[in-house]
């Protein structure tokens, strides 16, 4: 690496927050052996938990990093981005300025989850349902994908691809109003509602939102289930609790449902790639559910909807990994 070349990387999540350092000159940029990961809760702002990292990686040869590119799970505003699930509010220009750079570009996490389509290799992704993806043969090839990934909170993007140019979107879509599609959501939607009022798709579709549909299914059914994490849920759900084995499912077709929404709303028949914390956990879950089906279950757009991959992202980094790409991209000339 050369001080050119060296950048600092950033996944930023509202419990996580994973560091890793990318050679821009590289055909392999993201260097796996630099990533290492730390709860958001043990530091005051991005700018420690980063120094932090740097400290315990030591020093990187005489190279010296001018660069990063921190991915964040909330809106980037100008010079800000705010972490929607967790009190970090982040300024480009301080964090610069506390770590030494001469740059920092500071993006929503899923605009890194889009960059991070073309570098995948095909042992990083899986598809859900019999569609497979055809990867384009050549870079000019227009293409338009959807992403969306449940982990702390619902990540919404999309990647268009135009004359060899990649264009990631930056999108609140986590945040749209959830739309029932049985009279069992029907029900789920009145409980949530009075909870929470406006009921979005995170209030479902994220590890929160899998015990709201726990809870809500509880009261429905007259049971107090106490207090449970996402992880319980789940492991109550494989050890054979209907409740919990109910809200898994009906996790995994809202799910589906609110992916087939996507791909209608961006236009994205290309693919989806579904992403964030909680697939690889509920990979077999997605599987085995009504996921595909709600996928496809679009009126008269069902057949055109029975074309489109869904594909589950394996790559244990995939947000730093389109870090590195937008790295590589900043230092083209």
């Amino acid at each position: 690496m050369t001080d050119a070349s060296l950048a600092l990387l950033a996944d930023i999540g509202g419990t996580n927050a994973r560091f890793a350092l990318a050679d821009t000159a590289s055909a392999t940029p993201l260097q796996l052996d630099t990533v290492q990961g730390f709860a958001v809760a043990d530091f005051p702002s991005l700018a420690d938990a980063a120094q932090h990292y740097l400290q315990a990686i030591g020093h990187v040869g005489d190279a010296r990093i001018r660069c990063g590119v921190f991915a964040v799970a909330g809106r980037v505003d100008g010079d800000e981005a705010r972490i929607t699930n967790h009190p970090w509010v982040i300024s480009r220009r301080r964090t610069r300025e506390r770590l030494g750079l001469d740059d920092v570009e500071l993006v929503n996490d899923f605009a890194a989850q889009a960059m991070a389509i073309p570098l995948l290799q095909p042992g990083d992704y899986t598809a859900i349902g019999g569609v497979q993806w055809a990867v384009p043969e050549r870079a000019d090839t227009p293409c338009t994908y959807a992403v969306i990934g449940p982990g702390t909170g619902l990540g919404v993007g999309a990647l268009v691809v135009r004359d060899g140019r990649y264009y990631p979107l930056e999108t609140e879509g986590g945040h749209v109003s959830f739309p029932p599609g049985t009279p069992e959501e029907t029900r789920i939607l009145e409980r949530l509602s009075a909870q929470f009022g406006r009921v979005s798709n995170e209030r479902l579709i994220c590890g929160p939102g899998l015990v709201n549909i726990h809870h809500a299914l509880c009261e429905i059914a007259g049971v107090d289930p106490g207090p449970l994490q996402p992880s319980d849920v789940t492991t109550r759900a494989q050890a054979g609790d209907p409740l919990c084995a109910r809200a898994v499912d009906i996790f995994c077709a809202v799910f589906g449902a609110i992916a087939g929404d996507l791909v209608l709303t961006l236009g994205a028949w290309d693919g989806v790639f579904l992403t964030g914390g909680l697939v690889p956990k509920m990979l077999e879950s997605i599987r085995h559910s009504g996921f595909r089906q709600r996928f496809e279950h679009k009126g008269r757009f069902s057949p055109n909807m029975g074309r489109v991959p869904s594909l589950a992202v394996l790559h244990p980094h995939a947000g730093l990994l389109g870090a590195a790409a937008i790295a590589v991209r900043r230092a083209a000339p």
